[in-house]
């Protein structure tokens, strides 16, 4: 279940300003933008190979509630990834622009599909809360996520998906779905944050 994965900037032929763009050193803010549009896509990917394994979603606040809970976890995966490598403040600005992002993907897909409304604030408080709840866990800069990482993100989408056998869900999510999220989501955060070329403050 690929997802392909956009981390490099266009370069036109035909454009000099589109050249000189894609030359520039990039924001921190256009970096959380790239950052954040590939994690929703990731985040929709999964839904859909949920759904393509005979997961069955009743209703439209059901799906987009995977989506945002795979969201929520592949931020707080970013998030682990950059904080060997970025400052205090350079961190809470990826954070921020991260969550700024995907904030205003949800509430333009809400739109579109629920009418209008404030989604905005309502997603930025359960990233929040997740936050509180993933600090706790474990993560590794090579292997990712530990067991309780994990596991709290497969309790979340079976609440979600309100589902008799929760336990399948809770497996299916922590064994199928998110080893590949998170191979993607970190070398994607790689790749955009150029993680490579920066030396590890603890170094």
């Amino acid at each position: 279940m690929a997802v392909r994965i956009k981390t490099r900037w266009h370069r036109s032929r035909r454009s000099r300003k589109n050249i000189e763009g894609s030359q520039r050193e990039k924001t921190m803010d256009e970096l959380a933008g790239v950052v954040a549009f590939n994690i929703w896509k990731i985040a929709q990917n999964t839904f859909s190979h949920m759904e393509k394994d005979g997961f069955r979603f009743a209703e439209d606040a059901q799906a987009i509630g995977v989506i945002v809970e795979m969201v929520a976890f592949l931020t707080q995966v970013a998030d682990r990834m950059v904080y060997d490598y970025l400052d205090t403040d350079q961190r809470r600005e990826f954070v921020t622009g991260v969550a700024k992002h995907l904030g205003q993907t949800l509430q333009t897909n809400q739109m579109d599909i629920q009418g209008p409304g404030d989604y905005l604030n309502p997603f930025i408080d359960l990233l929040n809360q997740r936050f509180a709840e993933y600090a706790e866990c474990s993560f590794d800069q090579k292997d990712g996520p530990g067991y309780a990482f994990k596991r709290v993100l497969g309790d979340k989408i079976a609440q979600v998906m309100a589902a008799s056998e929760a336990k399948w869900v809770v497996e299916h999510v922590m064994e199928i779905e998110v080893p590949d999220a998170v191979k993607q989501t970190m070398r994607l955060v790689i790749d955009v944050m150029g993680l490579r070329q920066r030396t590890p403050r603890s170094s």
